[in-house]
C-alpha cells in the first residue's frame, strides 16, 4: 500500500510535508492552542517541536507509503492545515485533520477527508478510523458529513495533553462508511 503524495480537489491541493514547511504549519495551526485543544499532540511551544513532527513525516512516509498531509488552498497557495493516513496492520488505518482557525466553517476539513477516503480506498485500507474527544462537537459533524459512523459499543481512552497532561479521557470511535 502506498499512498501518492500529492492529492487535488475542487479547492485543495494535499502534499507530503517537507522540512521547508515548518515554519508555515509552526505559525499556521500547530503552535495555536485554540486549534490544538483536542489534538493527541501536545501543542507546539517552538519550531523545533515542528522540525520533529515532519521529520517523523518523512519517515512516516518512506517506511510504511503513506503519512500526513499538508492541507493547501488552491487559489492562493496558503497553508490550511493537515490530514494524512497512518497505516496499521490488517489493512487499517487511522485518520484525522487540523485546520488554521481562519480555515474554520468553511468546509475545508470535509473536503480533505473525503479526500482521504477516496485515497484509503484506492490503495486498499479495508477500515478507516478516526478517534474524537467527545465534546468536540464540529470535528464530530466533519465525520458524519463524510460517512464516518460512530462505533457507540467501542470504548477506549487517550490523552489529550492540551486538555490534561497525563490523564486519560474518553474517546470516541468513528469508522468510514465511504469505503469502496
Amino acid at each position: 500500500m502506498k499512498a501518492p503524495p500529492l492529492v487535488e480537489t475542487a479547492r485543495l491541493v494535499l502534499s507530503a510535508p517537507v522540512a521547508a514547511d515548518a515554519d508555515a504549519v509552526f505559525q499556521r495551526y500547530a503552535s495555536d492552542e485554540d486549534v490544538t485543544r483536542y489534538l493527541g499532540w501536545p501543542t507546539h511551544r517552538s519550531v523545533a517541536d515542528t522540525q520533529g513532527f515532519l521529520a517523523f513525516s518523512a519517515l512516516q512516509w518512506e517506511r510504511e507509503g503513506a503519512g500526513p498531509y499538508l492541507i493547501w488552498a488552491r487559489a492562493d497557495g496558503r497553508l490550511l492545515g493537515s490530514t494524512g493516513l497512518g497505516l496499521e496492520p490488517h489493512r487499517r488505518a487511522i485518520t484525522g485533520y487540523v485546520l488554521a482557525t481562519d480555515a474554520w466553517g468553511k468546509g475545508y476539513a470535509a473536503e480533505a477527508l473525503t479526500a482521504v477516503v477516496e485515497v484509503a480506498a484506492d490503495i486498499g485500507v479495508q477500515r478507516l478510523y478516526a478517534l474524537v474527544h467527545p465534546q468536540h462537537h464540529a470535528s464530530m459533524r466533519v465525520l458524519e458529513k463524510c460517512r464516518f459512523e460512530r462505533d457507540a459499543s467501542w470504548t477506549g481512552r487517550m490523552e489529550f495533553p492540551n486538555l490534561q497532561t497525563g490523564l486519560a479521557q474518553a474517546v470516541l470511535y468513528y469508522y468510514s462508511r465511504g469505503l469502496r
